[in-house]
């Protein structure tokens, strides 16, 4: 435990929001672990009617919550709206998919016997939340490890405390036991000690790569523990030929800059075919030139914010400047309009002749424009790259998009749609340095419980007709 007090700041004010001491990492796994065995002894109707009282929680704290998270990760109101809406809904889509994926089955066994597969909760769950959606991508791990039985400690983004003790906060008025659910406030040193504790049975861990593959090392060993990591993305934007310039601009613009670009499914290469190519950037950099961005409760309604502090802003405007002196050409600049504040206008460079451009997740409002020959250059472009959580196919022939579909590396692949936005009745995953295969979203109970099977029989029977003397 660090005796460093963390202090939140909103981003788009640089006022501060929230001030507060780091938790005690020993005491929080050792109360989960005495409270455990009860709640997994509860009747699963009994867990589920917690968490729908959680989701009424949340429904009666709506204005408020979503006030909250607009002013810690500067993300427009009318988004932090959508994610407060998010959270609720996640209650209902997990009760679907769990009996769906943990369901329990009876077969016939010999003997008059029964074979039957049921699934058991791992134990204290430690999940690590993100700063971007600060409620919606930790709930999406809490929500299912709960409905399974297992505690949970939740160890929310030094960047975004306020936003995790609220959501914990509604859990405990819905009626969750407080060791049950947890909120554990800390920075770095805090989530490698809750990883890292013999006390935690799973990490479910939303985030960069860099930390992501550190958790990965530090548990290399300990194949006991289950392991949920969802990373980033250097996701591909594929244009092809369409009729539909303004649409595939705005699908474009979507994917690059919802968010401020803070998003794992944003989309950050923009790959084009030459006969595309002009009449589609110029429409791109017209739209992304008309983008409000600015405080989150302003009039009229921006469409994105800040991004979440001045350090990633310097980083990413750094970043813009690498790519212009090797090889770039922009064709919209990043601006900063304050330096005191981490407000950027969305930027686009095209990379075409860059000889070695980055492999990183870039993740702010910065779009790479890539030109190449046609769909198959185009689709080796695509997965030119470590990552492979989402990737879209904009115009083309439905043969074209079976092509693209088969061939490109992704765990999310659209056509006429932008990468993000995914559902959460479906599996939320990629592969290579965006996942290591444990699907989240709808898949989340995949992880929050596993199977056991089993053969048995009321009465001790047993026959051997083979390999005896007789008696």
């Amino acid at each position: 435990m660090t005796d460093t007090e963390l202090v939140s700041f909103e981003p788009a004010t640089g006022a501060e929001l929230w001030r507060g001491m780091p938790g005690d990492v020993d005491a929080a796994v050792e109360a989960a672990r005495r409270a455990w065995p009860e709640w997994a002894a509860q009747p699963l109707a009994k867990r589920i009617e917690l968490c729908r009282r959680f989701a009424n929680e949340v429904r009666k704290q709506n204005d408020v919550f979503a006030e909250l998270i607009a002013r810690e990760t500067g993300k427009p109101l009318w988004e932090a709206r959508t994610e407060v809406e998010a959270v609720i809904n996640k209650v209902d889509i997990s009760v679907t998919a769990y009996a769906e994926r943990t369901g329990q089955k009876k077969l016939d066994s010999a003997l008059a016997g029964t074979a039957a597969l049921r699934h058991k909760p791992h134990g204290v769950m430690a999940v690590l939340g993100p700063y971007n959606f600060p409620a919606h991508l930790p709930n999406g791990h809490i929500v299912p490890a709960l409905i399974a039985g297992n505690a949970v400690i939740l160890k929310p983004s030094e960047k975004t405390p306020a936003v995790g003790e609220f959501l914990m906060g509604c859990f405990k008025r819905a009626g969750v036991p407080a060791a049950i659910v947890q909120c554990l406030i800390g920075g770095p040193q805090e989530g490698k000690d809750l990883v890292a504790h013999p006390g935690i049975d799973g990490v479910l861990f939303t985030g960069s790569a860099q930390a992501g593959i550190a958790i990965n090392k530090r548990l290399a060993t300990n194949p006991g523990k289950i392991v949920a990591l969802e990373m980033g993305g250097n996701n591909p934007i594929v244009v092809t030929d369409t009729p539909k310039i303004e649409d595939a601009a705005v699908l474009i613009v979507q994917s690059a800059f919802t968010t401020a670009g803070q998003r794992c499914t944003a989309g950050r290469r923009l790959i084009v075919v030459d006969s595309m190519y002009d009449a589609l950037i110029a429409e791109v950099k017209k739209l992304a030139g008309r983008i409000i961005f600015g405080e989150p409760f302003s009039d009229p309604a921006p469409f994105m914010g800040p991004v979440i502090d001045n350090a990633a802003a310097d980083q990413l405007t750094e970043s813009f400047l690498y790519l212009l002196s090797n090889g770039g050409r922009a064709i919209k600049h990043m601006t900063r309009p304050q330096d005191s504040l981490p407000f950027l206008s969305p930027a686009i460079i095209d990379t075409t002749d860059m000889t070695d451009r980055p492999d990183v997740e870039l993740f702010g409002p910065l779009l790479q424009v890539i030109r190449v020959a046609d769909l198959d250059a185009a689709i080796a472009e695509a997965n030119n790259t470590r990552f492979g959580l989402a990737a879209s196919l904009i115009g083309g022939s439905p043969q074209d998009y079976n092509r693209f579909w088969a061939n490109i590396r992704a765990g999310i692949v659209n056509w006429n749609r932008p990468t993000n936005g995914a559902s959460s009745k479906a599996p939320f995953g990629g592969l290579g340095l965006s996942g290591n295969h444990r699907a989240a979203a709808y898949y989340a109970a995949d992880y929050c419980a596993y199977p056991v099977a089993s053969t048995e029989v009321e009465q001790p029977r047993a026959s051997v007709g083979v390999g005896f003397s007789d008696g």
